[in-house]
């Protein structure tokens, strides 16, 4: 081995721990040691070493996380069934539950231990390693038969590659929840929301979907998290209580739930039970309750299972977080990017122990759907961390004389006109100094995506344009001291603090900045791609749609939004003025040319239903891949992919003899373009 090759298999290890290490303090320790742009540095530096030196590229690498896309999801069965939990709804009913279990165990129920974890409202996931290594990631499904996952399980940054420590089983299945946590989970959802798209109903129904993915670069993009607290088979490991378990799976480098507790008497625990109900909306992750189990293995195997449950273990439930209660009002809320959004005012009520006065109604479209009206009596949710939504409507309860809602012509802020695309649900107002738009603009540009100014939070920032000091982004870099002393809690330190946070915010990075624009269509992935593709503010600023089209995964819809953001005169003299005032923006590059496969430089449309994805995954998967979406049959069009019950569109490609492929050909493609 010459020395340079020595020397790059020598970092190569060093990278690839220090990845791990950092992985294993923020996931299971909950103690990073380094920043979110240290980690992606390291691991960009080992992509290039392995890059240069594929002989040196190993299944356990962190790079190995995302794979090739699969055709479909194999079937897995287990010999050691995943058994559901037998549930309580209040704390008599655990009581009885206890008092059942002691009569079954007489003597031998002296000193007994329950242990005590949350119960997270995710999807039930069990991971097999062996000999250290992650070789399979199988859903629950029926509890004897589930799917096999392990193209998107690898993508969990919490779950190791390779176990770590000392002692490692020779066989482990372990056995948790994957879980995608509430800020996540709001983020996505916001930024469906501002595309006029339809929204995740939770972060359960979010994660699944995520684990069914055929490719794992969308599972990637979706960042899921898991907690292990249960065994399937093992080989070299023989645990005899709860306790050992969670602690032997700390030394493998594997997750485990933070708040797990042991108690020897029951008013301990169900005190503990009420207190994580107390908490239940502070944790970063859905809940439904706590799960109580025997602690003690010996005691376990007394106890024994029934049909489908185990006796040693309870979900202890906690009440749900839906409630009935009137509308009052639905009022319009202007986003960002000028989005009008329906909020029902509703009737205050107690939703999960937090009163609850407001309820989004998404768009137009979903308003259209449940009928909502002024007067109506209707089931909310609170799920997610996010506001909480209508989910259906009484219309039993309904008074008479009420009507159908109908947005308005005119934006309630800035009454401008509103206006609205033929392809897009969303209705927006187009006035970019709309105080609205200014105010959640900026929000976004300062938030921690954007140019993350220290200290400028949504309150200062809502005083900023409230007293006219900020009407566009190039106000914030003009603002000194003296601007902001008058501001409500604000003193000269405080003042001289912020002012200082702006000025070293000067110097952007691209993705960042172009993110924080709040451009339609433009989330923190599309900024990336046209940071990759670009390079520089300048040559963006001068590309065409056609150009924007050419990348990877700009389609058609994206490319008029960006082209035409930057094609406005109000828009050109912003970044003008945002450039005389020092403000600068820098890229790495960091692009992997993809010259060749089926989808290159090619024009795609589909029609129909398809079975394995969602069309808006399967369209990014094309644009991921060189191709362009289409939203119309015409002869510019290479590829029409058709699903189950396509339609006219089918027809008309047949008739101007293009070239027609199904759903499983389309999956062939996308294995062979990433071959």
């Amino acid at each position: 081995m010459s020395a340079k090759k020595s020397a790059a298999a020598q970092r190569i290890v060093e990278l690839r721990r220090a990845i791990d290490e950092a992985n294993h303090r923020y996931y299971v320790l909950s103690r990073p040691t380094i920043s979110d742009a240290e980690w992606d540095a390291l691991l960009r530096e080992l992509e290039r070493l392995e890059s240069e030196h594929p002989e040196l590229v190993t299944a356990d690498s962190p790079t190995q996380r995302v794979g090739a896309p699969v055709s479909g999801l194999k079937k897995v069965v287990r010999d050691v069934p995943m058994l559901s939990l037998e549930n309580a709804f209040d704390e008599d009913e655990i009581r009885a539950w206890d008092e059942q279990l002691r009569n079954y165990l007489g003597n031998a129920a002296t000193g007994i231990v329950y242990s005590a974890e949350p119960k997270f409202d995710g999807v039930s996931l069990e991971v097999t390693y062996e000999d250290g290594a992650l070789t399979r990631a199988s859903t629950r499904g029926d509890g004897t038969t589930g799917e096999d996952v392990t193209h998107n399980a690898k993508t969990i940054r919490a779950l190791p590659l390779k176990l770590q420590g000392e002692a490692i089983p020779r066989l482990l299945e372990v056995r948790g929840e994957a879980i995608i946590a509430k800020r996540e989970f709001r983020q996505l959802n916001d930024e469906l929301v501002e595309a006029g798209e339809e929204p995740f109903a939770n972060p359960r129904n979010l994660t699944s979907g995520t684990l069914k993915q055929l490719d794992p670069a969308q599972a990637k993009r979706r960042p899921m998290r898991m907690f292990c607290y249960g065994l399937g088979r093992t080989e070299g490991f023989e645990p005899t209580s709860q306790r050992e378990v969670l602690d032997r799976l700390v030394e493998f480098g594997l997750p485990t739930p933070r708040d797990m507790t042991t108690f020897g008497d029951l008013d301990a625990m169900l005190a503990a039970y009420r207190d994580l109900h107390r908490r239940r909306n502070e944790l970063p992750f859905e809940i439904d309750g706590m799960v109580i189990k025997v602690d003690s293995f010996s005691l376990r195997e007394r106890l024994g299972t029934r049909s489908r449950s185990p006796r040693w273990a309870l979900a202890c439930k906690f009440p749900a977080q839906q409630a009935t209660t009137t509308v009052e009002d639905i009022l319009i809320q202007v986003g960002r990017t000028g989005t009008l959004t329906p909020v029902a005012a509703l009737a205050p009520c107690q939703v999960g122990g937090v009163t609850v006065s407001r309820a989004t109604l998404h768009n137009a479209d979903q308003i259209a759907k449940l009928d909502v009206r002024v007067g109506d009596t209707v089931f909310i949710e609170r799920a997610g961390d996010v506001i909480p939504r209508v989910v259906s409507v009484v219309k039993e309860k309904r008074p008479a004389g009420t009507r159908a809602f109908v947005m308005p012509d005119v934006c309630p802020t800035c009454k401008t006109a509103v206006v609205k695309a033929e392809d897009e649900v969303a209705v927006r107002c187009p006035n970019p100094c709309c105080p609205d738009r200014v105010l959640r603009q900026v929000e976004l540009f300062v938030s921690r995506g954007g140019a993350n100014i220290d200290g400028l939070g949504p309150k200062l920032v809502e005083q900023l344009v409230q007293r006219g000091l900020v009407t566009d982004l190039a106000d914030l870099y003009r603002l000194n001291v003296e601007d902001v002393l008058d501001l409500e809690r604000m003193g000269e330190k405080s003042a001289a603090k912020l002012i200082a946070g702006i000025a070293a915010a000067r110097e952007v990075q691209l993705p960042r900045f172009l993110f924080g624009l709040g451009i339609v269509h433009v989330g923190e992935t599309v900024a990336q791609a046209l940071a990759e593709r670009f390079e520089s503010l300048a040559a963006l600023r001068s590309a065409t749609a056609e150009e924007l089209m050419a990348e990877k995964g700009i389609g058609e819809e994206v490319a008029r939004s960006v082209a035409s953001w930057f094609a406005e005169p109000k828009n050109q003299d912003l970044l003008d003025r945002m450039e005389a005032l020092g403000v600068r923006t820098s890229y790495e590059a960091r692009r992997v040319a993809r010259t060749s496969g089926p989808f290159v430089n090619k024009t795609v449309l589909f029609t129909g239903t398809l079975a394995s994805q969602t069309r808006p995954e399967a369209e990014e998967k094309v644009k991921e891949r060189g191709g362009r979406i289409l939203k119309a049959v015409s002869k510019n069009l290479d590829l029409l992919i058709a699903g189950d019950e396509a339609g006219s569109k089918l027809k008309k490609a047949q008739e101007l003899g293009l070239r027609v492929v199904d759903e499983a050909e389309f999956l062939q493609m996308l294995k062979e373009s990433d071959a």
